[in-house]
C-alpha cells in the first residue's frame, strides 16, 4: 500500500534550492535532499523527493510515480500534459525569444524556402510562426541552440532567454519575445482525487509563503 506522505518531483540543478526553501516555509521539511548532489530518491519523514531532469518532472508527476512536481511554464506549454497547475511560485523567471543573428534579415528564408528555426521547442516556435503567417521547417536541438545560425544550420532560433549574455556573446539579437516563463506547480489529477488533503495543504503552505516574501 501506497504511504500517505507526498512523493514530490523536483528538478535538478540552480534552482533547486530555492525550490527546497519554499517547501520548507510551507511545512514540508526537505532540506536534507540538498546534502547528497548524487542522489536521486530521498525517503523523509516529511515526504518522498525524487530528483530528476527537469523535462523529466511532467512525466513522474502525469504518470503518478508523484503526486506533485515543480516544472516551468514553458515545458507546459511545449507538452500539454493532463495534470493540474495549481499555483505559479514566481521562480526561474526567463523568456522563450526568437534571436537571430546580430545584422541578420528578420523571418525572411533564403530563396523562398522556408525559414529554418533551431529549438527544442518545436510545437510552440511552429506555432508561433503559424500565426504569423510564416512557413517554417523547424530543426530540433537539445544544447547549444544558439551554434546553429552560426554553422548555417538554422536562419534564427527559439530558446529560453533569461539576461541575454549567452547571446550576445555568440553574435545574435534577440528579436521578439513568444512567452514569459516562471516555474509552476502541477498535481497528478488522480492525486487530486484521492490524496486531496495533502495536496491542499501543501498548495496553502505555498501560497502563504509566497505571500509572505513579496
Amino acid at each position: 500500500m501506497r504511504e500517505e506522505k507526498l512523493t514530490l518531483a523536483l528538478p535538478k540543478g540552480r534552482m533547486l534550492i530555492d525550490i527546497v526553501d519554499l517547501f520548507e516555509g510551507a511545512g514540508l521539511p526537505c532540506r536534507a535532499i540538498l546534502d547528497d548532489s548524487r542522489k536521486l530518491v530521498f525517503d523523509l519523514p516529511s515526504c518522498r523527493v525524487l530528483v530528476v531532469r527537469s523535462q523529466d518532472v511532467i512525466t513522474y508527476v502525469e504518470h503518478g510515480a508523484a503526486d506533485v512536481g515543480v516544472v516551468g511554464k514553458d515545458v507546459l506549454m511545449e507538452e500539454e500534459p493532463d495534470v493540474y497547475e495549481p499555483l505559479d511560485l514566481g521562480l526561474g523567471y526567463c523568456r522563450l525569444a526568437v534571436a537571430g543573428p546580430v545584422g541578420g534579415v528578420e523571418f525572411r528564408p533564403r530563396d523562398g524556402a522556408r525559414l529554418r528555426v533551431a529549438t527544442k521547442y518545436p510545437s510552440l516556435a511552429e506555432g508561433h510562426f503559424r500565426e504569423k503567417g510564416v512557413q517554417v521547417e523547424v530543426i530540433k536541438l537539445y544544447g547549444s541552440i544558439e551554434l546553429a545560425p552560426l554553422t548555417g544550420l538554422a536562419d534564427c532560433i527559439v530558446d529560453l532567454v533569461s539576461t541575454g549574455e549567452t547571446l550576445r556573446q555568440n553574435g545574435m539579437r534577440e528579436i521578439e519575445t513568444i512567452m514569459e516563463s516562471t516555474s509552476r506547480l502541477i498535481v497528478n489529477r488522480a492525486s487530486m482525487k484521492t490524496r486531496t488533503g495533502a495536496v491542499l495543504a501543501l498548495v496553502e503552505g505555498l501560497r502563504k509563503t509566497l505571500a509572505e516574501k513579496k
